[in-house]
């Protein structure tokens, strides 16, 4: 199988989860499609969602929750299907 990079767009900060009590939107192991929001990067107070892009297992996080990202950084790790 393939490794594909997910990367952030932008500079902000990773989230995981929607809010604070909600679930994570993927845990490491989760089957994921390319529509699959991972998790959102907030820039002054405005959230974009970040998706895989792709399907296959997201293998790995790569960023804590609630951690600052730059752009072209790595955020996670997909096992693509082939």
């Amino acid at each position: 199988m393939t490794t594909i990079e997910i990367v952030s767009p932008l500079p902000g900060i990773f989230y995981r989860r929607p809010s604070p009590d909600s679930d994570a939107y993927v845990d490491e192991g989760d089957v994921v499609e390319s529509t699959s929001i991972i998790g959102l990067i907030e820039v002054m107070k405005q959230f974009s969602d970040l998706t895989a892009d792709t399907k296959g297992k997201l293998v790995r996080f790569c960023v804590e929750d609630s951690e600052p990202v730059e752009p072209g950084q790595v955020i996670a790790l997909i096992e693509a299907e082939e």
